[in-house]
Order: structure tokens, then sequence, then C-alpha cells
């Protein structure tokens, strides 16, 4: 029986994480050692998997959906709702990153647990997460989309307001005092949630639109898609369907000025929710826009095209100068993550090869890079008991192994060449100079190119602003009387993967563009017609 052929292996990826939540709820909570031990085993296995069809995937035919031949049933009679899944070029490099930063985050939580200590509570949500992040790469309809997309909501709103930051933050508009966890946690799941109403009612309106041109209605990305590229969706129904999608998938992403929920959010969290939420959960957004908005509203994607780059570079340099303006290590990364994404929305609003493979190789690196540098911030955190950057002068002297890493993945976060961050960045500016010609703008964009590049000065600046003030220097004498215990057995199994994937990345793009350069290809050509 071959496993992938028949959409069985594809399945198990996704659910078997579920599958494995639910017998976490059967273990009871003081036998701790067994629900490590069968967290570790199902998220390692469904990463075998998943690196099995990587190593089965058919890299001539990238373009094509694979392993979902055998599972498109209808799922929801009632109203045409499918259970497909399928992997392309496109999604397979974020599914084997999802299935990856899963199985990193349960090694590394083996020694960090946060307070409350439940681990049996906090290891459902990470596997249900991972059933949400995995699942929403391989939909390909509308409505299975949008239920993984939102599965995703309540385990991370969960695992910031029980684990996250229990130091006060007033609410700007009513003046009342929560504690930070719980201001990040709602927050979080506002946002997202308004995002997520208005993607909804797009979904809709496409599902009700679909009936007139195919005699039943559907939705199915594919067929959508297919109508898409006939440019049957047109006027004001397109523009208002383009605009509620933005909003959803752009909250998600985030893109400036919807953002502002990322840096309270990530802050807040325990180390574990703030990989998870920068290496996979800001990676739906960039994806919905790829698999969804642009093939099914190609016209309107050549319309909005100049906004989403204004919005891309606005990002780009709001995010570095606050990056600049921060004291706290992990809201740094967290600005910093609102800049990256600016780089890989200004790829896709090129809407060309070059740009959208740009805008997925930076997604990978990115989930690789901060994923790293949320780990080593929360290792510090844990051996400092602070985040205050102005505190942590010195840390190549007490704890050298974890500056070193520091400094590796604040070199790739920048883009230096030869690591993975270098690609995304360069490709997106390269794309900029020759926009697709039906955009109409090629002056506007070489000028987001222009300041692209200026935000990767301001990048190179607060990186080595953080390394400067963390890592070099003489340590101060708050820590004389401290032992410091550098990097554990489980941080390096947990990092060694992120690592090498930076370098690998870094030196060997088509580990990456393999997969995806074909597919894009495919997508553009049929959406803008080359």
């Amino acid at each position: 029986m071959d496993w992938f052929e028949n959409g069985l292996g594809l399945s198990l990826i996704v659910f078997l994480p579920a599958i494995g939540a639910v017998v976490l709820l059967a273990i009871p909570k003081a036998q701790e050692a067994a629900l490590k031990w069968v967290a570790l085993l199902v998220s390692l296995v469904s990463l075998a998997l998943s690196i099995v069809m990587a190593v089965r995937f058919d890299y001539s035919s990238a373009g094509t959906y694979q392993f979902g031949t055998a599972i498109d049933t209808k799922w929801i009679e009632a109203i045409n709702a499918h259970f497909h899944i399928a992997v392309d070029g496109i999604s397979l490099p974020l599914v084997v990153l999802s299935t990856l930063i899963t199985a990193l985050v349960i090694i590394y939580s083996w020694n960090h647990w946060p307070e409350p200590h439940n681990p049996k509570l906090l290891l459902v949500f990470v596997l249900v997460l991972a059933t949400g992040m995995t699942g929403t790469f391989v939909a390909l309809d509308l409505v299975l989309f949008f239920l993984f997309f939102e599965i995703v909501l309540l385990p991370m709103y969960f695992m910031i307001g029980i684990w996250g930051d229990r130091g006060i933050r007033e609410v700007p508009i009513f003046g009342w005092k929560l504690e930070m966890r719980l201001y990040a946690s709602l927050k979080f799941f506002v946002f997202t949630l308004f995002g997520s109403a208005f993607m909804l009612l797009s979904f809709l309106a496409l599902y009700f639109k679909s009936g007139e041109f195919l005699g039943e209605r559907t939705f199915s990305i594919i067929q959508l898609a297919e109508l898409g590229a006939a440019g049957r969706f047109v006027g004001t129904f397109a523009f208002l369907v383009f605009l509620g999608m933005f909003l959803g998938f752009a909250v998600k992403v985030p893109m400036w000025p919807v953002h502002t929920w990322l840096p309270d959010a990530h802050t807040a969290a325990p180390t574990i929710g703030s990989v998870i939420l920068a290496a996979i959960l800001l990676k739906l957004g960039t994806y919905g826009f790829v698999r969804i908005l642009l093939p099914v509203l190609p016209n309107e994607a050549v319309r909005w095209a100049p906004f989403i780059g204004l919005l891309a570079v606005i990002g780009i340099i709001y995010g570095s100068l606050a990056c600049l303006a921060q004291t706290d290590m992990k809201r740094l990364i967290a600005y910093s993550s609102v800049g990256h994404m600016g780089f890989v929305m200004l790829g896709i609003a090129t809407l060309t090869d070059v740009g959208i493979n740009a805008a997925i190789i930076g997604m990978v690196a990115h989930g690789l890079i901060t994923g790293l540098l949320f780990f080593i911030a929360g290792s510090m955190s844990h051996r400092y008991h602070t985040r205050d950057m102005r505190r942590l002068g010195g840390n190549m002297v007490l704890m050298p192994k974890m500056g070193v890493l520091l400094g590796i993945a604040a070199m790739a976060s920048l883009g230096l060449p030869a690591l993975a961050g270098f690609w995304g960045e360069f490709m997106a500016l390269m794309s900029s100079f020759n926009p697709l010609e039906a955009i109409g703008a090629t002056g506007t964009f070489r000028g987001f190119m222009v300041v692209g590049a200026v935000g990767t000065v301001l990048t190179a600046g607060y990186m080595l602003f953080m390394l400067r003030n963390v890592n070099f220097g003489e340590p101060s004498e708050e820590w004389s009387d401290h032992e410091f215990h550098d990097v554990e057995t489980t941080e390096w199994i947990a990092w060694a993967p992120l690592l090498i994937g930076t370098l690998a990345i870094g030196v060997f793009p088509k580990i990456v563009f393999g997969a995806t350069n074909d597919a894009v290809i495919g997508l553009v050509e049929k959406a803008f017609g080359g």
C-alpha cells in the first residue's frame, strides 16, 4: 500500500498531532514523562512523514497538486464543501517547516516549562496548533481552509493568556489595568477575529457568485482560481471581496497598520508560543495571499499591487525604527518580524515569479531565523530573569556558546549573504525593479525598492545594536554572584536544525527554489498571463 498516493500519508501529517492531543488528554497529569514522550513521538512521526513526502515529491511537476488525488470527497454535501487536501511546490516547504518547528518546540520545552507548571495542557495546545498550521497549508477548499486557519486562534489565545507575562499593562482606550498576558491574548484574539470575519464574508460571496458560472456553487480553491483566471470576478464585487480577504490575511501577516497585536503577543507569550507564532502563524496570512487572493482575483491584485507595496515598505521602515527604540530583547525581535514580513509582502506585491519566489523563501528563512532568535531570547531570559538589554551586556563572557549562536542568528536576520535571510530580501528588492507590467507603476515600485534598501541598512543597525548591548562588553556587577550554564543538551538539539537550515538555504537556495519555482511560474502565467 502506497501511503502517499492514496492520501493517507498527507492525512497523517495533518491529523496525527490532533490524535496525539486526544491521547494526551487521556493520560493523567501526574504522568509527566509519558505526556512528554507521547507528544515528542507524535511530532517526530509527523516530521518524518513530511520529510518522506518531500523526498517522494515530483519536482518536475511542482506546479501540480500531489498526494491528494484520492482525498477529494464531499464533506458537507448541503453546501458542496469538499474535504480536499494536497501539496504543490508552494505549500511543500511550509508543511515541512511547520512539522519541524512543532517537534523542536516540544524538544526545547523538555526542561523549560513556563509557570503555571502544566505540561499536559501546554502540549495539547501545541499539537492542536500543529494540525491547524499544516492543515492550512494543504487545504484546497475554502471552508476547510477557514477551519484550519481558525483552529490556531484558541490554542494560541490560551497559551498567551495562561503562561504569558504577568506584568501589568494599562489598556489605552479604557484605562483598565490588566496583566500583560491577558491584555496581549485579548488583543491577539480581537484583531484576528476581526480580520477573519471579513475573510469569511468574502469566502461566502465567492461561493454564491460561483454558481452563476459553474451551475453549482463551490468552495473549491482550484475551481475558483480557474474562474479568476478567466476574468469572471470583476467590478465592485471583486473589489469588496478582495478587500475582505485582504483584511483577514493582512492582520495575520501582520501588515502595517494592523500589526499592533504582534509585539504585545510576542512579548507576553512563553518562549515556545513566541517561536510558533513567529515561525509559522505569521505565514498563514502571506500564504493566503499567494494561494487564494492572487489566483482567484488576479485583476484586483493588479489594481491593489501599488497599495500593498506601499504598506509593505512602510512596515519595513516602521518595524526597523521601532526596533531601534526597544530595550526589551523579545520586543525588538517581535518588531523585526514586522519589517521582515514587509519584504515578503513587497515580493508578493510585484506579482512576478521572482517576487513570489522571494516571498516564499523569505517565509521559510524567517521561520528558521526568527524561531532561533526567540529560542535564544527565551533561554537568556530564563537564566538572567530579565530581557532588558541594558542589563544583559557581556554575554560572550558569561555564555560564549549562546553568544555565538545569537550572533549567527542576528547576522542571518539582517540579510548577510550566504545565510538564509539574504535571498528573500535581495530578490524582493530585485523584483521591485521590474514588477508585473500590467500594474503600470514601474516607477513607483522602483521607489519602493530604494526605500526597502534603506530598510536593510536599518535592519543591520538594530541587529548590531542588539548584539552590542547583549553580547559585548563586560558583565555587570549584578551578575558577579550568579552561575550561568551555557547551552544545554535539549537546547542544542532544538536549535541545531534551525542553524543548519539557515546555513544550508543560504548556500543552496535551490533547497527551496527547487520546489517553488515551477509552481510560482505556473501561478503567474495562469493568473496574469506570464
